[in-house]
């Protein structure tokens, strides 16, 4: 027969893992839960004008300093955007260019998923090499 300390650690253990399961299930959900959705990528481009510096399609930019973005790859969008938010404050993960910082500040990360499924789904110019 087990003592009143064992059996209540025993509950206590059970009820833990089934927290920890419940948790994780959750986290797992809320990362699957948002598949980013292209229309309002383009919506948001519009919005934050992004043609106004990387041209029509997002593929010919006014100048030539300013990257072609049409079909480039949705991760790589999204995190080159994300690197605009976190800015200069660490070279090794911020970008530093103060137009791009202020056009970003406003966006989610699901935002910028979108954005990203925006632009991988427009033709581009983009080579890769073989």
């Amino acid at each position: 027969m087990k003592k009143p300390h064992q059996a209540l650690h025993t509950v206590l253990k059970a009820a833990c893992a089934t927290v920890a399961t419940v948790a994780f299930s959750g986290l797992v959900a809320a990362n699957a839960a948002h598949a980013a959705d292209a229309a309002n990528g383009k919506v948001l481009t519009e919005a934050h004008n992004c043609a106004a510096c990387h041209g029509p399609n997002l593929n010919k930019p006014v100048s030539p300093e300013y990257p072609k973005l049409g079909g480039q790859h949705a991760d790589y969008i999204y995190w080159a955007l994300r690197q605009y938010q976190m800015g200069n404050g660490n070279p090794h993960l911020g970008r530093n260019n103060p137009i791009m910082q202020a056009q970003v500040q406003s966006l989610s990360p699901s935002d910028m998923k979108d954005i990203g499924a925006y632009i991988e789904s427009i033709d581009g110019d983009l080579v890769q090499k073989k």
